[in-house]
C-alpha cells in the first residue's frame, strides 16, 4: 500500500542542489511527486511510494544534506495516487 510524506525542509537548503539530488533519488526509487523551493528559504517535498520506499528516500536525502538541514517537519498522509512521476516544480 502507498503512502504519502509530505516534507518541509529548513536550514541552508536552497541552492547547494538539492531539488536536483532529490529529484535524482525519487526517480531512482520509484517514487513520484514533487519538490519545489519556497520563498521563505525552505525546501517542500511531496512524495508518493510505499512506505518502506519512502522512509530509504528520505534517508538518503538526509545522507546527502543533513550537514544542510536544521529542521525537517515531515509528516505522513495516505497516498492520492494523481502523481505520475517526481518533478522540480517552481
Amino acid at each position: 500500500m502507498n503512502r504519502r510524506v509530505h516534507v518541509f525542509y529548513a536550514g541552508r537548503v536552497q541552492g547547494v542542489g538539492f531539488r536536483f539530488t532529490a529529484q535524482d533519488i525519487a526517480q531512482g526509487l520509484g517514487v513520484s511527486g514533487w519538490v519545489r523551493n519556497l520563498g521563505n528559504g525552505k525546501v517542500e517535498v511531496m512524495a508518493e511510494a510505499g512506505e518502506a520506499t519512502l522512509k530509504d528516500f528520505l534517508a538518503r536525502i538526509n545522507l546527502q544534506f543533513g550537514r544542510y538541514i536544521r529542521d525537517a517537519d515531515i509528516a505522513w498522509e495516505e497516498a492520492t495516487g494523481e502523481f505520475a512521476d517526481f518533478n522540480i516544480t517552481f
